[in-house]
């Protein structure tokens, strides 16, 4: 069970924004004990952050917050996506495998099946339980998204 945090926030120093997201994050260090990671726009006050408990890819490869291939989107999710071999294979179907994979993990499966096909179409593809914040670079907008079940806390 992993763990994200994020808020949003006018005036505030770069550094005062990351020193309020780690002392954010560290109340839910719990929910991820072999990882977390921070990330920030400076220039929209937009701080994300995660705490990672490494099932699927153990490796460091798998570490978030995460971008998408084309550096589009931004993310923090938690969750487990059943699916996501199957997933892999239909981006790597309709991109003629020009996804350069880093790593073995559920959330870049996740993240470039939004790239490459969209949000509206992955929601109803994928198969499992999850929350997720996404920042979007391109439209400057940040989804928030559960499961339809609501398996994965998401409060706001």
């Amino acid at each position: 069970m992993c763990g994200l945090v994020g808020f949003v926030s006018k005036g505030l120093h770069k550094y005062e924004g990351v020193d309020i997201l780690n002392k954010i994050k560290k109340t839910i260090n719990h929910r991820g004990p072999n990882d977390d990671g921070i990330w920030f726009d400076k220039n929209i006050n937009l701080y994300l952050g995660h705490q990672r408990l490494s099932i699927l890819d153990l490796s460091i490869s798998g570490s978030q917050p995460m971008h998408s291939s084309s550096k589009r989107y931004v993310i923090v999710y938690n969750g487990e996506i059943y699916n996501h071999l199957k997933l892999r294979k239909d981006i790597e179907e309709k991109t003629s495998n020009n996804i350069n994979w880093n790593s073995t993990s559920d959330t870049e499966t996740l993240l470039n099946y939004i790239e490459v096909f969209g949000l509206e179409i992955c929601l109803n593809a994928i198969r499992g339980m999850f929350a997720f914040a996404l920042w979007d670079k391109k439209d400057k907008k940040l989804i928030l998204c559960r499961d339809s079940i609501g398996e994965k806390p998401l409060y706001f």
